[in-house]
């Protein structure tokens, strides 16, 4: 896909892109996007990411902010607009996750998990859609888990599963008001990524149980949020994209819960 004139002005927001999937992302489209994205305090640093990002936007901003404290992701994205202006696309690809049966769960875990995976995606949508209204533009882009979309259960998954369901939920029905502003809205369920630093080439070799055989990688991951953030894209709202190899239900990240 050949990045437009128009897309390589304009700014991408990506949530915990210091390591991970989000990383990158943040470096496959760095190419084509101005880049803002926020890290976790405490966690990875920016650095690597930066360093990366900023070879195609010198200006390339990281902004700490921790999702499971409400309020400061929606403190960085004001930063964020205040230093570099209005946010076209915004892709929200963090979000803590709990393994464990719900016997030995707390409300604290519950907390964690609604907090910074379903209140982060309000807040993000509080943040960036004023001037995407204004503007008559706009790429919202979640993250769900697999089989989140039909709320299909998985053992050791309760609290970050309702999280996540809830996720997609708010993002159809914000797809649905938001449409005829020019605003799209939609939802990655990542599958099997064992490695997140593993190419596509290296995930190959990564045995994994979904009908492909192997895991997935950080560059298929990128690559479905390149088209949903591209002007190709504009017709496509709604919609919950599965990055899995064809496995639609929760993986192998149940095994072994206790």
């Amino acid at each position: 896909m050949t990045p437009s004139a128009t897309a390589s002005r304009r700014l991408l927001l990506i949530t915990g892109a210091a390591a991970g999937l989000a990383a990158g992302i943040a470096r496959a489209l760095a190419p084509d996007y101005r880049i803002a994205f926020t890290y976790r305090p405490g966690g990875t640093p920016p650095d690597a990411t930066l360093e990366v990002v900023r070879a195609y936007d010198p200006e390339a901003l990281a902004v700490a902010a921790d999702v499971q404290t409400p309020g400061q992701l929606a403190a960085a994205i004001a930063g964020i607009l205040d230093r570099r202006g209005p946010i076209d696309v915004a892709v929200h690809a963090l979000g803590p996750i709990i393994v464990r049966s719900f016997a030995r769960c707390t409300p604290a875990d519950y907390r964690a998990m609604v907090e910074g995976n379903l209140t982060s995606a309000v807040e993000l949508a509080f943040a960036v859609l004023p001037t995407m209204r204004e503007r008559s533009f706009g790429r919202l882009i979640f993250f769900g888990m697999n089989g989140s979309h039909a709320t299909i259960p998985a053992r050791g998954m309760s609290l970050y599963g309702a999280a996540k369901a809830g996720v997609v939920t708010f993002a159809r029905a914000l797809a649905l008001e938001e449409a005829r502003r020019g605003i799209t809205v939609n939802v990655i369920e990542p599958g099997d990524i064992r490695d997140k630093k593993a190419d596509r080439s290296e995930a190959r070799s990564i045995p994994a149980n979904n009908p492909t055989g192997h895991a997935g990688s950080w560059q298929d991951i990128a690559y479905a949020v390149k088209f949903l953030a591209s002007d190709d894209a504009a017709f496509i709202n709604g919609t919950v994209v599965g990055v899995n190899g064809g496995l639609v239900e929760p993986f192998e990240m149940q095994d072994g819960y206790r």
